[in-house]
């Protein structure tokens, strides 16, 4: 009976010392083993616990384990985290990383061994554990070099990171997307030109690395996926990205978003639904003007140096329609009461038009009937650090603004500069 997990022995001694543990676990594989062989021993197996690590394979023996175990701590066991506390030696073996169903068996058979009954599973041999135990349930992979990359070998499914960057990919190894566990996946400096939407699978995943490689774009799928839920930190730099799709706001646990040195001509228009961005960078790019959600943000930090930006315009875009179409009535209705929709009660095209309404700086939305105007903002106003936009010292930038009718215009014309 063996368990993979990172493993930390504390003894309770040390605080009557004045010491203190390292508080920090290593990889190691506990085995509840057979003390003597069978047939030396008759009635129940005497079984003892064995941990093993990479530095020590032939690992630490608990030599008793019937009536020496003190307590059982598995509040958190569903999270892969328990400790067993012997009485003799007076230590606490405290367990983390592990596979909460491979935990809770392992518990099961540990509490049978301390009540000295039966244990009705095969137990281990006191051998030393192989280095190849330890591969299998590796949590890190870094690979640097396209030379190192495996092409026979499987990723360890227990992969939490995983760093395969200068291995000139050109497109997502698919073995990768079955690692279930991964939480940070480091793709730079490839080739990669598309990504499949089955990145959306990895229903763990937070860091996602594709710095410096050949992408066009970033799907609508990926943004619809469980990376709405789980993705953290985004990095698309050094990319040939012209626009990130309005779907892109539905990643709203995005902190750090990275688009530096693409061909971004603009940000998505709704992006101030990022309401938990923190770092914000995108320098470099072709962007022209900021949309008017972009003063809805609440940034650390921002970085927007080199872009081309433009002056506002002194004239507004006039596009208003009077009286307003049956379609624009009815998505301002649709929209300002908050009504649900999708493809499977109205058209998709409708869909598309509601999702990509304007909204007003009264709050109201607005679909093709608006007046758009231009003007400049101090990028301070939503960031606490701010790189300068340009060589000059600026730090403004133009930002547009949309207003559903002439009233609201009228109103915020002091706006407007």
């Amino acid at each position: 009976m063996k368990l993979h997990c990172d493993v930390e022995v504390v003894s309770r001694h040390l605080p009557t010392l004045g010491m203190r543990n390292r508080g920090k676990g290593v990889r190691a594989v506990l085995s509840v083993c057979e003390q003597t062989p069978r047939s030396q021993l008759p009635g129940p197996r005497r079984a003892c616990l064995l941990v093993s690590t990479l530095k020590d394979k032939h690992g630490t023996r608990y030599e008793q384990l019937k009536e020496n175990i003190e307590q059982f701590f598995t509040k958190f066991v569903d999270e892969g985290k328990a400790t067993i506390r012997l009485k003799e030696p007076p230590v606490d073996i405290c367990l983390s990383k592990a596979n909460s169903n491979h935990l809770k068996d392992f518990l099961s058979t540990v509490r049978l061994a301390h009540r000295g009954c039966n244990v009705n599973v095969q137990l281990s041999t006191l051998a030393p554990v192989k280095a190849s135990e330890f591969e299998k349930f590796k949590t890190k992979m870094i690979i640097t070099s396209k030379k190192d990359y495996p092409l026979s070998k499987s990723f360890p499914c227990s992969l939490e990171h995983l760093q395969t960057s200068y291995c000139s990919l050109v497109r997502v190894d698919m073995r990768m997307l079955c690692l279930k566990n991964l939480r940070k996946l480091d793709l730079s400096h490839n080739h990669i030109k598309k990504l499949p939407a089955t990145i959306g699978d990895l229903i763990h995943l937070q860091d996602l690395n594709l710095n410096d490689n050949h992408l066009e774009s970033f799907s609508i799928d990926l943004c619809q996926s469980t990376l709405q839920k789980s993705l953290r930190s985004l990095d698309l730099s050094k990319n040939r990205i012209r626009a990130l799709p309005v779907q892109f706001c539905q990643l709203r646990e995005l902190i750090i978003l990275k688009v530096d040195d693409n061909e971004l001509i603009q940000f998505p228009f709704k992006i101030g639904q990022l309401t938990n961005l923190r770092f914000l960078s995108a320098a470099r790019n072709k962007l022209l003007f900021l949309p008017s959600e972009f003063k809805n943000l609440s940034l650390e930090y921002l970085d927007l140096f080199g872009n081309t930006f433009e002056q506002p315009k002194v004239l507004p875009v006039i596009k208003l329609q009077v009286p307003l179409t049956l379609l624009e009535s009815s998505a301002r209705a649709v929209l300002g009461n908050r009504i649900p929709y999708d493809s499977h009660n109205i058209p998709f095209h409708l869909c598309q038009d509601l999702d990509t309404a304007k909204t007003c700086v009264c709050g109201s939305f607005c679909l093709r009937s608006f007046i758009q105007g231009t003007a400049n903002m101090n990028l301070h106003a939503v960031a606490h650090t701010v790189v300068l936009v340009d060589n000059m010292g600026g730090t403004e930038a133009p930002v547009t603004s949309y207003f559903c009718s002439l009233t609201c215009y009228v109103n915020s014309t002091d706006t407007l500069k």
